[in-house]
């Protein structure tokens, strides 16, 4: 690798010049020790170490000092969130922008899967990729279920109990040098011999030569590309002497095994980042071995968190699960508190903890990272459990990010205009507001498209453009009449299109009236008398990994398999100093979900518990320093 860049690429006077041009704190023995590695490693990272600024650092200054224009450095993460992370840091300063460019690549493990391996074995044979999307794929495959072809496959599908899955769930999978037909997450309940069985590998190869596949497909492709071509893998890693992957807990199996099969025989340097106890995107049967893989014995970690300080670092180390953790805390003194409530006061929840939060941190760190409320579940399932999810909590509560769903874009241009003209969140409004333009603008291909904050502010740039566009959505969305929004959509379909540059499906663009009940502009509310200004914003625990706020509310959910709370058991943990390894799997699971959550705020950590599930452990919570709050007495 050394022959790709300048060979005093990580000497200690650009280290600190880098450092200062980017404005850090001064780097400590661990950090070092990383930056100037340049052979094959893991990094353990606490929440909140400076991982993802310390991986800008090192890529700032490897990009400052690369000279081949033919080999790159490949920069992988599992979710686009933190690939976005870390294509912001790079960019930051202006030799960081090359790798944006080629030879490099900054990408999800997916998209590298898609670009370099899957589409290239599709294209390969002949077919045109028309979708890579679970959801694309469900509606073209029942659909296709309704032809007489598949009689008989239809007919044991409406015989059981949730068996369209059997069908929208068809993956192939790489066995014995083939490409087989099998379930998401399970096998069919028949063998592939079977005449149901036949007509589903029928189906599934029929979707596939009119190029409408799975996520999951496109690994068990790659695999047999690879196989069946020898020369791919020493292709790709010529191409990439170096390689970094972030968030390495969150790979699954079958990703690490591929980019093993690419990288592992090579001499490229792949150096590993992430957080074991943090992993909680690695499906069920891959997460252990998974797991196994990352870290490596005697990796080193960076222990000390900026973020917060040794309250909620204490309760971090506590609930590591997957790998004992004594994580350190050296940011601001924060608190730890604790909501007790039952089925009357659950409502009370949220309001108390917007309270907490706006009495004891500044309105104007609020206004930067505004309170989070988090939860594992979005909404009830099946269970008389209570509560199960964000939900029972927060009534009216919908998903972020989906708000074309199941109703017209213009409804969530109405429901964003009628925020920002309120004056409150107005940039939570512009942010749900983009979410609803990319549930309406889907790319066929390839990667979503990004987030509001990667969008370029240039009015020459389609970027740029659709900013603009975005405000007038915002100060007309109560106003729009059917030739004025017909006007707009015709605007935002050639600006969406120049920024995909790619095919784009879109859904929801219909005008519809407005409600009789819609507010007008002189009925928006204002924040009621003795209510903090800056409100809390709800989301689920997953949707905020890799988030830092001023305050986080962690709401007690019932765990996947409906016996247990999440939070209650995370209490109990604590109280009783319990062995996180000697816990049950679906405890162990739950609680991993708590501990991202818990390790977000830097200021106020709140759990909100049942009474009648957590009121036992008030005593050693308040001997930690906690503040216990019984709202069944207010």
């Amino acid at each position: 690798m050394t022959n790709t860049y300048l060979s005093d690429g990580f000497a200690t006077h650009k280290v600190e010049a880098m450092v200062k041009l980017l404005g850090l704190d001064p780097l400590g023995t661990e950090q070092w020790d990383f930056l100037q590695s340049e052979t094959t490693q893991d990094l353990q990272a606490a929440p909140g170490s400076g991982k993802t600024t310390l991986i800008g650092l090192k890529l700032a200054l490897m990009a400052d000092a690369w000279t081949s224009r033919t080999s790159g450095i490949c920069v992988l993460s599992y979710t686009n969130t933190a690939k976005n992370e870390i294509a912001d840091r790079v960019t930051s300063v202006a030799a960081g922008r090359n790798l944006l460019r080629y030879p490099h690549f900054i990408g999800t493990i997916q998209s590298f899967v898609h670009t370099f391996l899957a589409l290239p074995a599709v294209r390969a044979k002949g077919v045109e990729v028309r979708s890579v999307d679970d959801a694309a794929f469900e509606t073209a495959a029942i659909r296709l279920l309704q032809r007489p072809d598949y009689s008989t496959l239809r007919s044991f599908v409406e015989r059981q109990r949730d068996g369209t899955s059997v069908v929208t769930g068809a993956t192939f999978a790489y066995k014995n040098g083939a490409l087989v037909v099998t379930g998401a997450t399970r096998e069919p309940r028949f063998s592939a011999e079977s005449a149901s069985g036949k007509q589903l590998t029928s189906l599934k190869w029929t979707l596939a030569r009119r190029g409408v596949f799975r996520y999951q497909d496109m690994y068990a492709i790659a695999q047999q590309y690879l196989t069946e071509h020898p020369g791919i893998a020493p292709a790709v890693s010529a191409r990439f002497p170096f390689v970094l992957l972030d968030e390495m807990q969150d790979t699954s199996a079958i990703q690490h095994e591929l980019l093993d099969l690419v990288f592992a025989a090579s001499a490229t340097v792949v150096q590993r980042v992430g957080d074991t106890n943090q992993g909680i995107y690695s499906d069920a049967g891959a997460a252990d071995g998974a797991v196994a893989a990352f870290p490596l014995t005697g990796a080193p970690e960076l222990p000390v968190s900026r973020r917060f300080g040794p309250q909620i670092a204490a309760v971090a180390s506590r609930l590591a699960v997957r790998r004992p953790q004594q994580v350190h805390g050296a940011g601001p003194d924060g608190q730890v508190a604790v909501l007790l409530y039952d089925e009357a006061t659950a409502a009370d929840v949220v309001p108390t903890f917007e309270r907490m939060a706006a009495a004891t941190i500044p309105e104007d760190v609020l206004l930067r990272r505004p309170p989070r409320v988090l939860g594992a579940r979005q909404a009830p399932g099946t269970s008389k459990a209570y509560p199960q999810s964000i939900s029972c909590y927060v009534p009216g509560y919908t998903a972020p990010g989906r708000p074309t769903a199941h109703r017209a874009l213009i409804d969530a241009v109405r429901t964003a205009g009628t925020q920002w003209r309120s004056g409150q969140n107005s940039h939570e409004a512009t942010t749900e507001l983009w979410n609803a333009l990319r549930a309406s603008f889907t790319p066929l291909t390839g990667e979503p498209l990004p987030a509001l904050g990667r969008l370029e502010r240039s009015a020459t740039t389609p970027g740029g453009r659709i900013r603009i566009l975005l405000r007038e959505l915002l100060v007309h969305g109560t106003t729009f009449g059917e030739a004025s929004w017909s006007m707009i959509t015709e605007q935002l379909n050639v600006q969406m299109s120049l920024l995909a540059d790619r095919p784009l499906k879109t859904v929801g663009l219909e005008f519809t009236p407005a409600a009789q009940t819609a507010m007008s502009a002189a009925d928006v509310p204002t924040v009621p008398a003795g209510f903090p200004a800056v409100r809390a914003v709800p989301g689920t625990i997953q949707s905020a990994k890799g988030e830092t706020h001023a305050a986080t509310l962690v709401l007690e959910c019932l765990e996947k398999s409906g016996r247990k709370f999440d939070v209650a058991e995370a209490l109990r943990m604590v109280a009783e100093k319990s062995d996180p390894q000697r816990e049950l799997k679906t405890v162990q699971a739950a609680v991993q979900l708590v501990f991202v959550g818990a390790t977000r705020p830097t200021y106020l950590l709140v759990f909100a518990a049942h009474r009648d599930r957590s009121k036992q452990y008030a005593e050693a919570m308040t001997h930690a320093g906690w503040d216990i709050r019984d709202l069944t007495k207010h």
